[in-house]
């Protein structure tokens, strides 16, 4: 069984647009460049290269050891990695799981990721966290610093970025429940995981996956019994025409449920505001209070805007209510309309990678559209 540290690879750099650099070894293609940020997931690496929200974002991981456990095919949430570059502390060249088809290494080579290693990710994370996520660019250790420099002030800041164009589906597909599926949801695909759509299907049905480009009639031509507005990356002011089609939506009674940046359309397509966070939220262990309960769940989270929050509401949007709060920095986590059935919440109760805390969701989405679309019991 193959489980050793990678030490080989040439002398490499991330290099900040501040100016910081960090060394370590490189693999794969360079320069990458994009918004450095990290996660405090300590499982779940292929998860986390998968997610459409990582899509032009170097990750750094936080724990220490990362590819022990090899990768599969099974575990992936989208058909390619999304992430710009990979940075870690301790790359493991392993297949040591019995489902493993491949180490992590020789993935990365695959798909052409550029991967730091060797790096001390300790200090790299208390940079962003001090001063902020910022673009950076990995390049060789001997690469010309102006060119470096260049290609990274080339690269768009994620404020104004509009992402969900580029990782959206180009055209409708279908996930189907095992058995007889009881009625369709429409889902937006923003950036969506297999998970999310897996446990839809797994409540008995079929999910129909459309551009997040979509128009209202697209929404409605097959008669669904809802509508799932999915995570995804990029700034969400610049996602233009998504919160109209979610108002009108929901405005015809028809239940929708938001995570992650469809939280935060949800948001804006009733007149809320976003903003970007200094280091954003992403990991497996963020705490948050269900304010209608007091139950308090520990999720997983990959977003780097928030709803912005005025006199403990949600600002410009009168008929929303905050449902769920950040234990951590106390944003906004969770809201829903006062009147229409529609609820968001801004982490990804789908758990890929992540706690399960968080999984009842997709049930309560299921009991709105039970009550308000007669839709049968599967």
């Amino acid at each position: 069984m193959v489980d050793v540290p990678l030490t080989q690879g040439a002398a490499g750099i991330l290099l900040l647009e501040d100016g910081t650099e960090f060394a370590g070894r490189l693999e794969g293609l360079t320069p990458s460049v994009g918004e450095l940020v990290f996660t405090t997931n300590m499982t779940g690496y292929q998860e986390v290269l998968t997610d459409p929200s990582f899509a032009s974002q170097i990750v750094v991981m936080t724990s220490p050891m990362i590819g022990n456990y090899g990768v599969a095919a099974s575990d992936a949430q989208s058909s390619r990695p999304w992430v710009a570059g990979f940075v870690v502390r301790e790359l493991r060249d392993s297949r040591g799981s019995w489902r493993a088809e491949t180490s992590l290494p020789d993935y990365l080579r695959s798909h052409g990721i550029a991967v730091l290693h060797g790096v001390d990710t300790r200090a790299v994370t208390r940079h962003i966290r001090s001063l902020g996520a910022m673009r950076a660019v990995i390049v060789a250790a001997d690469a010309d610093r102006d060119a470096a420099r260049a290609r990274l002030e080339a690269e768009p800041a994620m404020l104004g970025r509009d992402l969900v164009s580029v990782v959206s589906t180009q055209a409708p597909y279908v996930v189907e429940p095992e058995a007889e599926a009881v009625a369709e949801i429409a889902c937006l695909d923003l950036g969506v995981k297999r998970r999310s759509l897996d446990l839809l299907a797994a409540e008995g049905f079929r999910v129909r996956v459309l551009p997040g480009s979509s128009t209202v009639a697209d929404v409605l031509s097959t008669n669904p019994a809802g509508l799932f507005v999915s995570n995804g990356p990029g700034d969400p002011e610049a996602v233009t025409g998504v919160g109209a089609v979610i108002r009108e939506i929901a405005e015809a009674g028809l239940p929708v449920f938001g995570i992650c940046l469809g939280c935060q359309l949800v948001a804006r397509a009733f007149g809320g505001r976003t903003y970007k966070l200094p280091y954003g939220h992403r990991g497996g262990n963020h705490p948050v209070r269900d304010l209608e309960t007091g139950r308090v769940e520990i999720t997983s989270q990959n977003h780097g805007f928030a709803v912005v929050e005025q006199d403990a509401a949600v600002a410009g949007a009168p008929t929303l209510t905050i449902t769920h709060r950040n234990l951590n920095d106390g944003t906004i986590e969770g809201v829903r309309h006062r009147d229409l059935p529609v609820f968001a919440v801004q982490y990804h109760p789908e758990a890929a990678p992540g706690p399960h805390d968080s999984r009842y969701l997709f049930r309560r989405f299921v009991e709105a559209m039970r009550a308000t679309r007669s839709v049968p019991t599967g």
